[in-house]
């Protein structure tokens, strides 16, 4: 059975009759809409639904992408991802100054029997900060190389969904470490973290981010030795004119940590903490210890900066407030900040 959230003629932006690439609601509109385009396509190959009766086509057709290509899990054969050429209609000649020539986007964690226990696998080596060693990244960063190395960086840009954003979000650093700093449309990006954000009591929580940041700082310290230390200051600091639009909804548990992440920075500041925080912001405890045990660890939800955008409208389900389709909608009440490092 057919799910209306899978028809885009039921569940597409339809009030976006053309796209203006300077509008940040249409550069959001579109890049939602070919993540969406890769778990329609994934379904139809689960569904078996070719031809006339794939939906995936009007996902991208609408904005003028054509498929190039789709990124196939080596694992279970699942597409988790699709590289997208944008052809304009003819009577607007050649590529926006704004616009994308490429897009690379991947699709998050899908519960269908077909997918989801190499998703739940992909899940867990995400919480282990283990997701660079998986055999999927590496699928992706090839083909995002790729890309970038055919057209430049400046028309490549990067989307993803939940895991996909996670994904998206780590072929984005490793490329930003070389110095090309891709243009990058995370929806709901995963922190590895308890979801101290849920706290109702500001206090608590500042208490609890505090005694982190202490206890992450010491643990560094203690732990790496002082040229390691400088090298991943270094690596951490090399990335902060890397800047990517990070999507988040305060009800959802799996993103919504970074707002108080990048919050959290500022009040350490504030308070004439900010050394201990600049410490404690290039680690995280986890990847402390799974280091000490030999393991290569890489904590990619730990950013220097973001252009940080909060879904402000009610949200009280969690599908919803981690869904996709929320950032198509034409009547977001969004808030939105840039985040820099220094």
């Amino acid at each position: 059975m057919v799910s209306e959230r899978e028809v885009f003629d039921l569940s597409g932006p339809l009030h976006l009759t053309r796209v203006d690439w300077s509008n940040a609601h249409h550069q959001r509109s579109v890049a939602a809409c070919l993540v969406q385009g890769v778990y329609i396509l994934e379904r139809d190959r689960q569904e078996k639904r070719e031809g006339p009766q794939a939906l995936a086509p009007p996902w991208w057709e609408f904005f003028n992408f054509q498929l190039l290509r789709k990124l196939i899990d080596n694992v279970d054969s699942s597409i988790f991802g699709a590289i997208f050429e944008y052809r304009p209609p003819s009577s607007s000649g050649n590529h926006s100054a704004d616009g994308p020539h490429f897009v690379v986007a991947f699709r998050g964690t899908m519960t269908k029997k077909e997918s989801v226990s190499r998703d739940i696998m992909l899940d867990l080596h995400l919480i282990q900060h283990g997701l660079h060693s998986t055999s999927r990244f590496e699928t992706a960063m090839q083909a995002v190389q790729n890309m970038v190395a055919i057209t430049g960086e400046s028309r490549v840009w990067l989307a993803g969904h939940s895991l996909g954003s996670a994904i998206a979000l780590l072929a984005g650093k490793n490329m930003a470490k070389t110095g090309l700093f891709l243009e990058s449309f995370l929806f709901n990006p995963p922190y590895v973290s308890a979801p101290v954000e849920k706290i109702k009591n500001s206090k608590v929580k500042l208490g609890i981010r505090f005694t982190t940041s202490v206890i992450t700082a010491g643990l560094t310290l203690a732990m790496k030795a002082p040229q390691l230390r400088n090298k991943s200051a270094d690596s951490f600091a090399a990335l902060s004119a890397w800047v990517p639009r990070l999507y988040v909804n305060a009800a959802d548990h799996v993103s919504s940590e970074y707002i108080g992440y990048f919050e959290h920075r500022n009040k350490m500041q504030e308070i004439g903490a900010g050394g201990i925080e600049k410490l404690a912001t290039q680690h995280s405890i986890g990847s402390l210890f799974m280091g000490a045990m030999g393991k290569q660890a890489e904590p990619l939800h730990l950013i220097p900066s973001a252009n940080l955008s909060i879904n402000l409208n009610p949200s009280q389900e969690f599908k919803k407030a981690h869904g996709l389709h929320q950032w198509w909608r034409h009547d977001l009440n969004l808030q939105s900040k840039v985040h820099t490092y220094s």
